[in-house]
């Protein structure tokens, strides 16, 4: 309901978390200048994250902002096999319904899981991230190192406006 009042897109949302996720990103994450740790991440939208030890439905994560964006993410990392199994496949549906950010089931890395895994937690900054936040660059994909996660249609129309530009 407050999603809807606030004018948050939910359409194609299909959990609390999901719709929590929305409004977070459309009314909180620009708003965030100072260093802020966000903690405690619905279970719906951190696949490879754990459980929460005591916070039913969120998981272990955080992530850090910095002048309205995600410079870190981090989190202790699943090793319970059926859960990431059952979260891979959420996120497989996902995909096939037109997610763009969701993943496949990745089988060999369940296949380590099995064979048990120690705990672990994960990181995520690297300079792409800064290299964001120094060219106020509004999302990753505008800075990433990698051509090939790059939406190819879009790059190659922002190539032709410039070069009508130059013309």
């Amino acid at each position: 309901m407050y999603a809807k009042e606030a004018n948050v897109d939910t359409d194609g949302l299909n959990s609390c978390g999901e719709i929590l996720n929305a409004c977070f990103e459309e009314l909180v994450e620009a708003k965030l200048i100072q260093p802020t740790f966000v903690t405690e991440y619905p279970k719906e939208i951190s696949p490879l994250a754990k459980p929460h030890r005591t916070k039913e439905g969120l998981t272990e994560r955080f992530e850090l902002f910095v002048v309205g964006r995600e410079l870190a993410n981090a989190f202790s990392e699943l090793t319970d096999p059926v859960d990431q199994r059952e979260r891979f496949e959420k996120q497989a549906e996902k995909k096939e319904a037109g997610d763009l950010e969701a993943s496949d089931v990745d089988h060999d890395f369940l296949a380590a899981l099995e064979q048990g895994m120690p705990p672990t937690g994960g990181l995520g900054i690297g300079i792409d991230r800064l290299v964001m936040l120094l060219t106020d660059s509004s999302t990753i994909k505008d800075v990433i190192a990698f051509p090939l996660l790059k939406n190819l249609a879009s790059a190659s129309t922002e190539a032709a406006s410039e070069d009508e530009g130059n013309q």
